[in-house]
């Protein structure tokens, strides 16, 4: 590939421009944290500007809104927080991010960032999705509310905010930086493979120890669950139409022709009862399961313990549910969740759905669907399983178009990243519950899987809700003194780094 001579030029510059900017170590004690401490206090509205500017750019990938700006302005976040090299990568969709930080340390840590969020609807909100609005909330003390406050905004831009601190403390960080950013996660990363398998990020990649998340772990109790991996996902839609069903209107027609006319609505909804068991709780396309690899002992050992310590009745009320499926019990709910794959209807739309009714047999109907995928299944077989579960009953006419998804991950206990985070945890008098994996989905596969095969994890301190929600929150200034707020949360990363830097 030739190189461009202007973006090498311009490639170098920058390079040796934050060389410079980098501090001079000074002749402190590298184990005394105090003064990047008082420096994290000291920066803290800088912090909190820093994310309510983040949180007022819209980058919603879904929507195609403000993507190039988002981009853009993560990019310029790097660069002020230390990163020498910041390069944009083009993809097939959304760019990606590549950049580097050289501390001229002896150990390299990855990064994986993301710069897009999900699509909020104003009118659903207590403020303004993207005013980042600080608000008080009773028994959680001062919190930014906003599209991304938590998801992943708010982390992200707390671990800026620890190299800030680090580098007005007169030091340079512990350890040397390798990140990859992408701009759609929320719609399921199908790009983010040509950001990661680059000859060039592939190389840098495999000199780092592993691949850590920002993230905010604790609950609103003060607990913190580490997980060793993540599902996978397959994010697709299902489409029955008139016209490629050779069978209903290939248009809306009067509802009073139902008589004598298929029904294209009535047909996605019969595909769709295939795919689960009657009651809608269990999977039954065929052969979507046959990999499935069961929760070994250890793993139950583990879940077993995390049910001990979790409150039932607090999960319950955070997710407003009475009942698990099948009535199941505290820890068999908790090894469902972590341990099998499901199907899930996001969304279900056909015809007309505003105000009143509109007597119309509609010629087409759509699904959203996500599956959930565990070890040792992968995105592609699973989709090719759906795809051939529905053609053998008769529906091989519904379209199945996937719009992103991934393999599944796991990550060791023994790993240092997670042996660095109990660690720094347990400094903080807390003990965190392990579990097998999240139940929710990232792109980590890209990091755990082939070639790199690395570790890859999440940390943080401070808490956050409402991911994908209305009044999205993450926490300033905690009033709950089990909980960190973003300047407690700031110190955790430092922290992190710190331990990291050690164990080498």
């Amino acid at each position: 590939m030739p190189v461009d001579r202007r973006a090498f030029l311009e490639t170098t510059a920058a390079a040796a421009a934050a060389a410079l900017a980098l501090p001079r170590e000074t002749s402190a004690d590298p184990d005394d944290l105090q003064p990047i401490f008082t420096q994290i206090e000291h920066r803290h509205d800088e912090a909190v500007q820093r994310l309510q500017e983040w949180i007022r750019q819209p980058s919603i990938a879904a929507e195609n809104r403000g993507m190039t700006e988002g981009c853009d302005l993560t990019m310029r976040m790097l660069k002020d927080a230390g990163f020498g090299q910041v390069t944009k990568i083009p993809t097939d969709g959304q760019p990606g991010i590549f950049a580097t930080l050289d501390a001229g340390a002896p150990r390299t840590l990855g990064l994986y960032f993301m710069y897009d969020v999900k699509q909020a609807d104003p009118a659903e909100w207590s403020s303004p999705p993207w005013a980042a609005a600080l608000v008080d909330r009773p028994g959680l003390g001062k919190v930014v509310i906003g599209r991304g406050a938590v998801n992943q905004k708010g982390p992200e831009a707390t671990f800026f905010a620890a190299l800030h601190a680090i580098r007005g403390a007169g030091r340079k960080p512990p350890l040397n930086f390798v990140l990859v950013a992408e701009g759609e996660e929320e719609i399921g990363s199908p790009h983010f493979p040509q950001v990661v398998r680059r000859p060039e990020v592939q190389a840098a990649l495999k000199k780092t120890m592993g691949i850590f998340m920002p993230s905010a772990a604790q609950g609103s109790d003060g607990r913190v669950t580490i997980t060793l991996g993540a599902k996978g996902v397959i994010e697709c839609e299902l489409v029955s139409s008139g016209e490629r069903w050779g069978r209903g209107p290939r248009k809306d027609i009067h509802s009073s022709n139902k008589a004598r006319v298929d029904s294209p609505a009535w047909h996605l909804v019969q595909a769709l009862t295939t795919l689960v068991t009657p009651d809608g709780n269990d999977p039954a396309i065929d052969g979507y399961t046959t990999k499935t690899r069961p929760l070994s002992a250890s793993e139950k050992a583990m879940v077993a313990e995390a049910a001990r310590r979790l409150d039932e009745a607090v999960a319950k009320r955070e997710l407003g549910v009475d009942h698990w499926v099948h009535d199941v019990s505290w820890v068999e709910a908790l090894e469902r969740l972590v341990g099998l794959p499901t199907v899930n209807i996001e969304g279900l739309v056909g015809g007309y759905t505003g105000p009143g009714g509109k007597t119309i047999l509609p010629h087409r109907a759509v699904a959203k669907l996500d599956l959930r995928l565990v070890p040792d299944m992968t995105a592609a077989e699973s989709l090719a399983a759906l795809k051939a579960h529905l053609a053998k009953r008769g529906f091989e006419d519904v379209e199945v178009n996937m719009t992103g998804g991934y393999d599944p991950t796991t990550t060791a206990q023994d790993a240092e990243l997670v042996k660095a985070q109990v660690a720094v945890y347990k400094r903080s008098s807390i003990d965190p519950v392990l579990l097998p994996r999240i139940a929710g989905s990232w792109p980590g596969y890209v990091f755990t899987g082939d070639p790199l095969r690395l570790p890859a994890g999440h940390f943080g301190l401070g808490h956050g809700s409402g991911a994908h929600a209305p009044d999205e929150y993450y926490v300033i200034e905690s009033t709950n003194p089990a909980v960190r707020g973003m300047d407690g949360a700031v110190r955790s990363h430092v922290e992190y780094l710190y331990e990291l830097a050690r164990t080498g």
